[in-house]
């Protein structure tokens, strides 16, 4: 890969395991980061690999250049914001407002808006002013929905169902236009749930209970869910990032995962094994749970763990001949021995 890479979310769960890749390919030129505390360390030099430039700044807020600090925000100050962007080829913007359980802000959905549309659009913008051929936006399956009775595809009308999801669904929106108006190639990837080493939110939480032992009561739930693995979504964005090697990405929208779905009590039994320890999962009713879980204010964790999101990933397979480079066991194995 020769293209020149402008990486944004860099410090990540998916954004540090993109820096890697890009690295060892030689292709990241500058990665934003949340401040220089991330502990996110300078990659060194590989062998065929390159060096990325570290800026250090978030969204919206404060940054830091060459131990400058900008009394602007980095998305805010267009000559700071043009000037790096300038001599990269691709903008991969893994950079988001995430689900916060325990919300704060006084207005969530204008701080979503913020940061996850605003922000993303603003960058768009000079990265089509700076000559960028392609602009890769990682997006969520929650802008087709949170649940489905048959796999979702990419020409489904969509119906993102809370506040992150219509923030990326807007940021999308938004995206479509300026690549119309301006003639940079955009590419837009909806992932399901990201699994892999240092995994976090819910599924983390799972992997530690059943690694712990814990009885967990989903031993009845039969759902079937599409999720992903770290390095298969690492490995298809980095096929996108590369025009050369997809210009058929051109301008397009994908839904991406494993190909292979299970249920939530599947799930558990196949993180078990892959820890080594007995897998100790109750059949509760799931009727119960779910009348229980609503009373609890839970209602949403509720549809995650007992409802169907399945997609359809076979665009990718169809129009870019993408396949998983790995499976579920395998990336499962690699949790438990990296």
């Amino acid at each position: 890969m020769e293209d020149k890479i402008f990486l944004t979310g860099a410090a990540g769960f998916v954004g540090s395991a993109l820096l890697k890749r890009f690295v060892v390919e030689g292709a990241v030129g500058r990665v934003v980061v949340r401040n220089e505390l991330s502990g996110l360390q300078d990659e060194k030099k590989k062998k065929g690999g390159g060096r990325a430039e570290k800026i250090a700044g978030d969204l919206l807020g404060r940054c830091q250049i060459k131990n400058q600090t900008l009394d602007e925000g980095l998305f805010v100050r267009r000559a700071t914001i043009f000037n790096n962007l300038l001599g990269c080829d691709v903008v991969v913007h893994a950079a988001a407002r995430a689900h916060i359980l325990r919300d704060e802000v006084v207005d969530p959905l204008a701080e979503y808006r913020r940061v996850n549309r605003d922000a993303t659009l603003a960058l768009a913008r000079f990265a089509a002013q700076a000559g960028v051929k392609r602009f890769v936006f990682i997006s969520t399956i929650g802008v087709n929905g949170n649940l489905n009775n048959r796999p979702f595809a990419e020409n489904d009308v969509p119906h993102p169902h809370d506040a992150y999801s219509l923030s990326k669904f807007e940021a999308e929106q938004g995206l479509l236009e300026i690549t119309q108006q301006t003639g940079m190639e955009g590419v837009i990837i909806r992932s399901p749930l990201v699994y892999g080493v240092n995994a976090p939110g819910n599924f983390g939480s799972l992997v530690k209970w059943v690694k712990k032992g814990v009885p967990l009561p989903f031993g009845a739930v039969r759902n079937m869910r599409s999720l992903v693995a770290l390095n298969n979504l690492v490995d298809f964005i980095a096929l996108c990032a590369d025009p050369e090697r997809s210009p058929k990405a051109a301008n397009e929208v994908f839904l991406i995962s494993d190909g292979a779905d299970v249920s939530t009590s599947d799930l558990l039994r196949k993180v078990a094994k892959a820890c080594g320890v007995k897998s100790r999962l109750l059949k509760v009713p799931v009727g119960l749970m779910t009348i229980a879980a609503k009373l609890l204010g839970k209602g949403a964790a509720a549809d995650r763990l007992f409802g169907n999101l399945q997609v359809d990933s076979s665009k990718a397979r169809d129009l870019l001949g993408w396949k998983p480079v790995v499976t579920m066991d395998e990336e499962l194995v690699r949790m438990f021995n990296s």
